[in-house]
């Protein structure tokens, strides 16, 4: 009985281990298959996981299948950054005789991106056996020769991790808004973003674009969802803003299960504090082809963005479109030098036009590394490896600017594990001359909308937005005679010249100009105008003040003007109209002295009749004056109302308000094929009706 007991559980025991050993195979069939329709939608973790499954259910035995398995889940680790993972794989595979020499080459560039240069170089080579032509694993050599080298002997750049800006997952592609860069927008997919689906790509949840500003001491804020209908449950990233900050563009990759996962690039208007419902930017009809990363150049005119269309270097390149009003150009591959047969990615522009882009198919430090592409005139395109330790073996991308300086933040996935990226700010020091000028209406605010117009005797040629507090500030070279013209529809035209001296090479240096523009349509102030007492000869002091006259009416050869002096309501009415009318005739014979026209100017003395009335800023500036003087916008400075004041102080500086000339446009077709504009007959008629009627009153003290 014991005897057949033990044969019958024997048997029983060969039955459950072959049944095990079925169940087993058809196990790792399912996971491998799994794992095969993640990877062809590009969800590389999901596929990691049942590749490792389905790896580890296969007899060690079965080495053909083990060596697929293997390189499989070193496809999906470099996809995700998983570095030592996918080197694991990636030998496992070659161990099991994978019969693919690819696997060499990415096993040296898993190598050469966590630092270990020395098996990257056995590997390169390797593969070179296989691939002797093989740019990457050329560029891969030159890597280890050169990263330790780099390291060796840092550059100048500072770098640090933002803790402010970090979570535990992934944050990555800063972008610095604001005209004082005083925000940021930044991609990340901490816990806080929307939805509650993990990517089947990352193993993390989606990103969202997040937003931090500084306050009013400067210290950044802790970082807060984007406001407005820019987020999904689907994945958002990588962003930028038009130069006029009203547009963003940014990346989001939908999901779907039966479907490869491909980038698009949407935009978003501002309105207000947040941001409008994106719409989806058509730069092809290609369905099939990734678009993200997306940078706008400095003069608003080309989006920059990356994809794998066909027509490239290898792998993701660079592009541009046109951007138009009713949408987008054709598309322009970068070509070389800026891509290789590698990834270029993340297009950032420092705003004096310098393109920076990531690469791992340029010889570098490691992963992706930060690279500065310069357009010299007499060797073409100069491509620059920013080196350590702004770069390292990790990957590095996604800069951002603070103005025209060499500083600002950027992303790197230094020093983690699992390949999150993290965002670390970064500083070099560098010698710059600049300039920085303020457009405003003169006598009054900020013109947000005027052009600034720089040309340098170098062939620089650009126009230059402001910014909304009207300013602007641009790199200069030493050595070099600029001219610059402020400008604005409804306002004249206002020069500036600079010379940035040889010398300051040494040293920065900041040249700040000033660009007040008359207004075309309203009188304008002349100041520091001054004539003798009791008559109407100018004062050498005036020379300043009617040379900037002189020279404003050469910077707008095409209008004519209405030159006008005015007095206070003290003494005799005729004498006031008959000392203004020649004081008006004083400015005229000066400018033409000087070389302007004659029949470009009408002079006219108002004496007392029309008193000057109080502008916005004129409130500013008298309020805050010594005395302060209360007055209301639109306020007339008649004489009632400045006997109303009882300090006699209150009552001069209104009077000295009175005391002006002026001058106003009449026609701004002088010169041209449009009639040329003669002086008003009706003016003349009035001008001189008013010197007949003036008395001469010698005992008036003016």
């Amino acid at each position: 009985m014991q005897r057949r007991i033990f044969h019958i559980s024997e048997y029983t025991a060969f039955l459950l281990i072959a049944v095990l050993m079925v169940c087993a195979c058809s196990n790792e069939g399912i996971a491998f298959k799994k794992a095969e329709q993640s990877f062809a939608i590009g969800e590389y973790y999901a596929a990691s996981i049942n590749y490792k499954k389905s790896y580890s259910r296969c007899k060690p035995k079965e080495k053909a299948k083990r060596a697929v398995r293997a390189f499989k889940m070193g496809e999906c680790y470099r996809h995700i950054g998983y570095t030592q993972k996918a080197m694991a794989a990636y030998t496992n595979a070659i161990r099991y005789n994978v019969g693919d020499s690819i696997a060499f080459l990415h096993l040296g560039r898993q190598q050469l991106k966590a630092g270990q240069y020395k098996q990257a170089v056995q590997n390169f080579n390797k593969y070179l056996e296989f691939e002797p032509g093989s740019e990457l694993a050329r560029s891969g050599l030159m890597s280890c020769e050169l990263a330790p080298q780099w390291k060796a002997k840092p550059n100048l750049y500072k770098v640090k991790k933002e803790a402010i800006f970090n979570s535990r997952r992934s944050d990555y592609s800063p972008m610095l808004v604001g005209e004082d860069a005083d925000q940021m927008v930044l991609s990340s997919t901490r816990k806080e973003a929307e939805g509650d689906d993990i990517s089947g790509v990352t193993g993390g949840k989606f990103g969202d674009l997040f937003f931090s500003r500084k306050n009013e001491q400067g210290k950044w804020q802790p970082v807060e969802a984007i406001e407005g209908e820019v987020n999904t449950e689907y994945d958002e990233g990588a962003s930028c803003l038009s130069p006029d900050g009203k547009t963003m563009y940014f990346t989001r990759c939908s999901s779907d299960p039966d479907y490869p996962r491909y980038a698009e690039i949407w935009q978003s208007q501002r309105s207000d504090a947040s941001w409008s419902k994106p719409t989806k930017c058509m730069i092809s009809r290609d369905t099939l082809t990734t678009f993200a990363h997306p940078a706008v150049s400095p003069d608003g005119q080309w989006l920059y963005f990356v994809s794998d269309a066909q027509g490239g270097e290898g792998g993701l390149d660079i592009w541009r479109t046109r951007i138009m009003a009713s949408g987008f150009g054709g598309m322009e591959n970068l070509g070389r030098p800026i891509n290789t047969a590698g990834d270029e990615m993340f297009p950032a522009f420092r705003p004096n036009g310098d393109l920076y882009f990531s690469s791992d198919g340029h010889p570098g430090m490691g992963g992706l590394d930060i690279l500065i592409a310069h357009d010299d005139s007499i060797r073409g395109i100069i491509i620059e490896n920013q080196q350590y330790p702004l770069n390292s073996s990790a990957d590095d991308f996604g800069m951002t600017f603070d103005g025209v300086h060499n500083r600002g933040f950027y992303c790197s996935s230094r020093g983690d594990g699992k390949g999150w990226e993290h965002i670390f700010s970064f500083e070099c020091p560098e010698i710059l001359q600049t300039v920085t000028g303020w457009v405003y209406e003169k006598d009054g605010y900020e013109l947000p909308e005027a052009l600034v117009y720089m040309v340098g005797n170098d062939g620089t040629n650009l126009k230059l937005s402001v910014k909304g507090d009207g300013s602007f500030t641009q790199v200069l070279k030493p050595g070099v005679d600029y001219v610059l013209l402020g400008t604005c529809k409804g306002y004249l035209n206002v020069k500036n010249e600079v010379r940035v001296e040889p010398e300051h090479e040494e040293e920065s240096h900041e040249y700040t100009l000033q660009f007040p523009l008359p207004p075309i349509n309203v009188p304008v102030l002349i100041d520091n105008i001054f004539y003798e007492f009791d008559k109407a000869d100018l004062t050498p002091e005036s020379t300043e003040a009617l040379d900037k006259l002189v020279d404003m009416m050469n910077q707008n050869p095409n209008i004519t003007i209405e030159l006008s002096a005015h007095c206070d309501y003290r003494g005799n009415d005729a004498y006031n109209l008959r000392l203004s009318q020649r004081r008006a005739e004083s400015v005229v014979r000066y400018l033409i002295q000087h070389g302007v026209a004659e029949d470009r100017m009408t002079a006219v003395g108002y004496g007392e009749s029309r008193p000057k009335v109080i502008t916005r800023k004129l409130v500013e500036t008298l309020m805050a004056g010594d005395p302060k003087v209360e007055v209301q916008e639109a306020d007339t400075l008649s004489e009632a109302y400045i006997l109303a004041f009882k300090d006699e102080g209150a009552q001069e500086v209104l009077n000295a308000l009175n005391r002006r000339t002026e001058f106003r446009v009449l026609r701004t077709t002088y010169g041209t094929t449009l009639n040329e504009y003669k002086p008003d007959e009706e003016e003349k008629k009035a001008a001189s009706k008013r010197e007949a009627e003036a008395v001469e009153d010698d005992n008036f003290v003016f």
